[in-house]
């Protein structure tokens, strides 16, 4: 939130009933994949939120009045089969995802939460509101809300607070700046898609440090998301004319 504020002059002024709506609608978002990491695998819970674009496909057109192309339900049939192996198969409990079935539930519980967070920020900016403003909005929700589920408080180490200090500053302050500058020009399903480049490491850095190994389910599930997100990419840099089609 601090990150946000300093970076982001209109974070700072803008403020409406709007921001606050959206705001939560992010709070929820960050609640809801922190709590599905505790209880899934990283991949389970990165995967699954990264299924978001299936519900902006649903609701964008009613909601925004933005519709989608036949690439983007092509795009989103591939998605969709890769949400299905995700609930047809569940990863071994281990350490790290003492509860795989609970964390999964959450974490497409919080692809919903964001499909509406994304689509908010669209709304907020076709109606000239701050988008870093329910960023900011979101993030102060959040932390009061994470601040009553932490208790009691235990003191923290040098080590914690500079990995708390790096993950609000790199990990979500500084990419804000892009996506409020990218979100008055872009359509929510393509502002979903495109994020959608986080999970290719992910998995692959919960693996190198916590020795995380996903199931073979949720490493199909996931070849097909990020495979339709590819594909996706590809075709619209070879057609760039036919990559968007706006309302």
């Amino acid at each position: 939130m601090l990150t946000i504020l300093i970076l982001l002059p209109e974070a700072r002024r803008g403020w409406s009933w709007r921001t606050v709506v959206v705001g939560v609608a992010y709070a929820a978002t960050t609640l809801l994949y922190v709590q599905a990491n505790k209880h899934t695998t990283a991949a389970s819970a990165i995967f699954l939120q990264s299924t978001s674009p299936l519900f902006i496909l649903l609701l964008a057109p009613w909601l925004l009045g933005e519709h989608a192309s036949g690439r983007d339900i092509a795009q989103m049939a591939v998605m969709g089969g890769g949400m299905g192996l995700f609930l047809l198969g569940i990863d071994r409990p281990s350490a790290t995802a003492p509860n795989p079935a609970l964390g999964n539930a959450l974490a497409a519980i919080c692809a919903v939460t964001w499909a509406f967070t994304v689509m908010g920020y669209r709304w907020l900016a076709a109606r000239g509101s701050s988008v870093a403003a329910a960023a900011v909005s979101g993030n102060l929700t959040a932390a009061i809300l994470a601040l009553v589920m932490a208790q009691p408080l235990v003191g923290g180490r040098p080590a914690d607070w500079a990995v708390v200090v790096f993950l609000g500053v790199c990990q979500l302050g500084i990419p804000y700046l892009f996506l409020a500058r990218a979100v008055p020009h872009v359509r929510a399903l393509e502002i979903g898609l495109f994020l959608l480049i986080e999970p290719v490491l992910n998995p692959l850095w919960a693996w190198l440090v916590h020795g995380e190994t996903p199931g073979p389910t949720t490493i199909a599930g996931g070849v097909l998301i990020l495979g339709a997100t590819a594909g996706r990419m590809i075709l619209d840099l070879k057609q760039p004319g036919r990559a968007s089609v706006t309302a």
